[in-house]
């Protein structure tokens, strides 16, 4: 294994030298307190050959008209261009929603972390199973959460070395506590900040499972990127700018909302008890010490769709080369062996429902996405990529039948019916199944 040199957040203040609040308890405190026109874009289009495109914008109309969300934006594409661009409702006071409107992407981040991270495995510096530690030390300090004394957490060693496939795959034994409980009363009891704080601090979650024994959703990701940026050299936004951002054209896509975005933010919304739509504040944290690859994004519908249509054109988009089609192939593969996709049962039902897409299929991860095992009749077929931002930015991109999909907003709770109900109608419009 090579030496690798200092980290880009060596130099930076330790949690010792600065004070960070309370992210999670001011964020669930507050979703706990919280008691249309539609437009088609002129976005160069290819032909969808479906006809699909009056389906689509009916679908984002009804759904703002039912009172689905405030804004709906969807976006599908393939290889070779844009099929469809549209929108309806208000993304802000004054201001309708657009493909263009700016978005915090939340957990679309995790997509392109592992993408950066499959960069450098393409060059040879890291490989997929890499251990974590080797790269980044403090990672052994993790341990497996077994049980408490009183209020002091029982840990162990974990039984083997958690590799850069398990971050990328969340096999890693790293959950977040809005789908675990057990790790928001740690989290609690030893008052260690939550991950949306932005702290190193905030990056040692216990392991809840050890490593490549079960699927389950958390904060890998954030610490692959930290690999990323010790092994490169480079702060992850400058790794991402260079190789993925500037390359793909995507201008509108950042670690910060930048002068030139600011005017395009969309709000954000929360549904109260009442079911009516109140205002949220929410947003990654804005000069953390660390970007997690978790969460750090900003971006806009058609700039992830750049991104997407990056992998239908197996590594490459107007003529710039991300990765090898060799590379796209090994990274779209199942990497969870036989583990399987487990039920995400929510802790936290004012930010996030129970997720389980497709219910019974067979479900596992690639080393970027979650990927389906088998067609689901009149929508997307086995092998296709997929994942979601916590206020409801989904996509999904299917290679066997060339197409790439977008539905987003920004309300929470994540995949609550109603928003999970307007996915599924815009999925099967995009297939012709309207």
């Amino acid at each position: 294994m090579k030496k690798f040199e200092r980290s880009a957040h060596d130099d930076l203040p330790t949690d010792e030298d600065r004070p960070f609040h309370s992210a999670r308890r001011d964020f669930l405190q507050q979703a706990a307190a919280i008691g249309a026109g539609a437009a088609l874009y002129s976005v160069p289009l290819v032909s969808s050959a479906r006809g699909s495109e009056p389906a689509l914008q009916k679908v984002l109309d009804d759904c703002v008209a039912a009172g689905r969300a405030p804004f709906f934006i969807g976006m599908t594409g393939k290889a070779s261009g844009i099929t469809f661009a549209g929108a309806s409702g208000d993304a802000a006071p004054g201001m309708k929603a657009a493909p263009d409107t700016v978005l915090r992407i939340f957990s679309m981040t995790k997509g392109v972390g592992s993408t950066a991270a499959m960069i450098l495995i393409e060059q040879g510096k890291m490989d997929f199973d890499t251990p974590v530690q080797d790269v980044l030390p403090e990672f052994a300090e993790i341990g497996v959460l077994e049980g408490w004394d009183g209020d002091k957490p029982k840990m162990r060693a974990p039984k083997v070395k958690a590799t850069a496939r398990h971050l990328a795959t969340h096999t890693s034994g790293l959950e977040y506590e809005f789908w675990r409980g057990e790790v928001a009363e740690y989290l609690d009891k030893t008052k260690r900040p939550s991950i949306i704080a932005g702290t190193k601090a905030a990056m040692f979650y216990p392991m809840m499972t050890d490593p490549g024994t079960r699927w389950g959703y958390g904060p890998s990701v954030d610490w692959l990127g930290l690999m990323v940026e010790k092994i490169s050299g480079q702060r992850i936004d400058a790794f991402l700018k260079q190789n993925l951002f500037e390359p793909l054209g995507m201008k509108d896509t950042d670690v910060e909302v930048r002068p030139h975005m600011q005017a395009r933010l969309a709000g954000v919304k929360a549904r109260g008890a009442d079911g009516n739509f109140g205002d949220f504040a929410l947003a990654p944290p804005s000069n953390p010490e660390v970007y997690g690859m978790g969460h750090a994004l900003y971006s806009t519908t058609q700039d992830y769709m750049r991104f997407l249509r990056m992998y239908l054109n197996k590594g490459a988009l107007d003529g710039k080369r991300i990765l090898k089609e060799s590379s796209v192939a090994r990274m779209l593969e199942n990497h969870m062996g036989p583990l399987k996709f487990d039920k995400m049962i929510t802790a936290a039902p004012p930010i996030t429902a129970d997720f389980d897409p497709f219910g019974s299929t067979t479900k596992t991860h690639s080393f970027g996405f979650l990927r389906n095992e088998a067609d689901i009749p009149g929508r997307r077929r086995a092998g296709s990529q997929s994942w979601a931002g916590v206020l409801n930015t989904h996509y999904w991109f299917d290679p066997t039948a060339d197409l790439a999909g977008l539905i987003t907003t920004q309300t929470l709770p994540f995949v609550e019916p109603p928003f999970m109900a307007a996915y599924e109608a815009f999925e099967k419009a995009a297939y012709g199944n309207a």
